[in-house]
């Protein structure tokens, strides 16, 4: 994905007209996700790949508002901009590693940690509960809101 986001800010330095400081900012930034990869689920916070992906995200959304705030381009390019080159990674990051916190945590609930079967995948996986995410959520209130086939009376 991170290579994708390289891809879209060459894309936009050759075809569009955006300032250099702009995508040179947002490379660097990729670069420094790309270098968090290295080590991915294990970093720690005062790491110096973390503090400069983290400095380097601050400097490419100063950039981009400052940019963004002198010319005119329509709220949908704005929007899509922000998305798929200053949002997308750090999102899918982020999320990832909630989903790996939440995993280690059920897996400390279920057994002790120095066990021999302690896979967090195929415990992931094997889960019968019932969910927890969105959908889940949608699920429920469906159910809630909408009557089910049982409710409804013939006359």
């Amino acid at each position: 994905m991170v290579v994708l986001v390289l891809m879209t800010y060459i894309g936009l330095f050759i075809f569009e007209n955006i300032p250099t400081s702009l995508v040179v900012g947002g490379i660097l930034a990729q670069l420094a996700h790309l270098a968090l990869l290295s080590s991915f689920p294990f970093f720690s916070v005062s790491s110096p790949s973390f503090i400069v992906a983290v400095i380097m995200v601050l400097v490419n959304h100063y950039f981009a508002f400052s940019y963004f705030g002198e010319n005119y381009y329509p709220f949908s390019e704005v929007m899509a901009y922000f998305t798929i080159c200053m949002w997308l990674v750090s999102f899918c990051l982020s999320s990832c590693l909630f989903q790996l916190m939440k995993c280690a945590a059920t897996i400390n609930e279920r057994r002790p940690l120095m066990s021999e079967d302690n896979d967090v995948v195929s415990n992931y996986f094997s889960k019968k509960q019932k969910g927890y995410g969105l959908l889940s959520v949608f699920n429920s209130v469906k159910d809630t809101v909408t009557p089910s086939k049982t409710q409804f009376k013939s006359y």
